[in-house]
């Protein structure tokens, strides 16, 4: 494993500011950076928060998303080039973007994608043109060119190159007319990662990732609300079920030491519904024990 450095991302320019903001000082404050020997290459700020939908792209903050995500491609980019393993803190899943893009600047590259939701709304089905609901649609290539085709360079990542691992909301999304996910994308499903073991699952989506001729290696993208809702409540959007402590550790680790992890990012945690600090606390002990090779 190279050496950790930790970028800190707070933006909510695709979702609301209710306090995921304050995930990297929370997360920091609980001792992450000590437990995984890090060291921080600062932070990276994100533009005025505006709450107007745009009428013509449908979405929240397109123009701030997009120039944010070309600001932490750049922070990203030099840790990569320095030969570091960037450790990202959101913030909400909108900065999946700027990380994917600063690997797309590189080479072709792989995804694997840890989230409650499949995240890939179109804005026409998005209730509040929120862009963290759709950021695996738009890092696919699928959603406003504003955000769909950054620098270019759109898609940033391929379906065929994307595991989305631990998902359980197919049932509310297709209610709300969510476009399903293609075909060639990858998906384990909450029910399928049960069946399988966390373990198996974690392997399966590896050799998915590792055995499509990508470059760049993959990103390693965690939103919290993956883990069961009776041990993370601090989330925005809430719903039932979901992993436990120990199986997105096992996965984690599994992704972190199989050769190919470029990075991580870690969202949606909310401090300001942990008013105690006790699930930052566990949020860190399990990102720390995931990035022990002993564990």
């Amino acid at each position: 494993m190279r050496d950790v450095v930790i970028v800190e991302a707070p933006s909510v320019l695709g979702l609301r500011p209710t306090g995921v903001e304050e995930l990297p000082e929370a997360l920091l404050g609980a001792g992450l950076a000590e437990g995984l020997g890090a060291v921080r290459a600062g932070r990276v700020e994100p533009p005025p928060y505006d709450p107007e939908r745009d009428p013509v792209t449908g979405v929240l903050n397109g123009d701030g998303i997009a120039a944010y995500s070309v600001a932490l491609a750049d922070a990203v980019g030099e840790v990569l080039d320095a030969g570091g393993f960037p450790v990202v803190l959101g913030g909400d899943c909108s900065v999946l973007l700027g990380t994917l893009l600063a690997l797309r600047r590189r080479d072709r590259h792989g995804l694997l994608f840890l989230d409650g939701h499949s995240d890939f709304y179109q804005p026409s089905a998005e209730p509040a043109g929120e862009v963290a609901s759709m950021e695996l649609a738009l890092a696919t290539g699928r959603g406003p060119r504003v955000l769909a085709d950054l620098e270019g360079r759109g898609p940033l990542v391929r379906d065929e190159d994307v595991v989305a691992l631990g998902f359980r909301d197919a049932e509310e999304s297709a209610a709300y007319g969510m476009q399903p996910l293609p075909p060639a994308l990858h998906a384990l499903e909450l029910h399928t990662v049960r069946a399988l073991g966390a373990a198996e699952a974690a392997r399966r989506a590896v050799r998915l990732l590792t055995g499509n001729g990508t470059g760049a290696g993959y990103w390693i993208h965690l939103d919290v609300d993956v883990l069961d809702d009776a041990v993370m409540p601090a989330v925005d959007y809430r719903q039932p079920d979901g992993l436990t402590w120990q199986d997105l550790e096992t996965v984690l680790r599994t992704a972190l030491f199989a050769g190919g992890a470029a990075g991580l990012t870690v969202t949606i945690f909310n401090p300001r519904l942990d008013p105690d600090g006790t699930l930052a606390h566990r949020l860190a002990a399990c990102l720390t024990a995931a990035f022990d090779s002993q564990g």
